[in-house]
């Protein structure tokens, strides 16, 4: 019985959304401009550009600006939610770490196994957080309409 309530529960643990993974207090779909500003101060260079006809926003953290331990930090704003367009939200942000900073356990144990890994050095050289996405549908499961 007990190993049948862990099945299920491993069962329904699986159907949820994926939370985004955060870092640094900076979490995808949830930070403002303005969190990201009172945490790291002005961005070394800020960017706009339009995306789809959204007006959107990239700020770029780097040399002595750039949080401790991380060569570069690039933040974008904008994002589509069902709620509408929030043009001040972080939609994702990536981390270039200095060498040594990250490597695989450390990434493994903190926010899982990567979607990506590079086939020589065991250094991370990029870390990108994204919004959560919806887990795809089980195998031969049908869709709902």
């Amino acid at each position: 019985m007990g190993s049948l309530v862990r099945a299920l529960a491993l069962v329904a643990l699986l159907a949820l959304p994926a939370a985004a993974s955060d870092w640094g207090q900076i979490k995808p779909a949830v930070s403002t401009q303005s969190e990201v500003r009172a945490r790291y101060g002005a961005p070394t260079r800020e960017t706009t550009q339009k995306i789809e006809s959204y007006d959107t926003v990239q700020w770029v953290y780097e040399g002595a600006q750039a949080p401790t331990g991380i060569a570069k930090m690039i933040v974008d704003f904008g994002i589509l939610t069902p709620a509408g367009y929030k043009k001040d939200v972080v939609r994702t942000f990536r981390l270039e770490p200095k060498p040594d900073i990250f490597n695989r356990k450390l990434v493994v144990d903190g926010w899982g196994p990567p979607s990506r890994v590079g086939k020589d050095s065991r250094d991370v050289t990029a870390m990108i957080f994204t919004p959560p996405q919806k887990p795809p549908p089980a195998a031969g499961s049908t869709p709902q309409r």
